[in-house]
């Protein structure tokens, strides 16, 4: 792929790419928001498992 083919293929996506609507940025927001919040809890439980299980309180 020369220059020139990638230059039009550049142009070819910005001219049918459009803004995104609130819609789709709400969406995109909560889809992320829900991966977070997943993620999140895996490692609370596997944080809460490695303390309660291989370093129980011998106080």
């Amino acid at each position: 792929m020369n220059l020139r083919e990638l230059i039009d293929s550049w142009r070819r996506i910005f001219q049918i790419s459009s803004k995104p609507t609130k819609d789709e940025y709400l969406a995109v927001f909560k889809i992320t928001m829900l991966g977070l919040l997943i993620i999140g809890v895996v490692a609370f439980i596997i944080r809460l498992l490695f303390y309660t299980l291989l370093f129980p309180y011998m106080g």
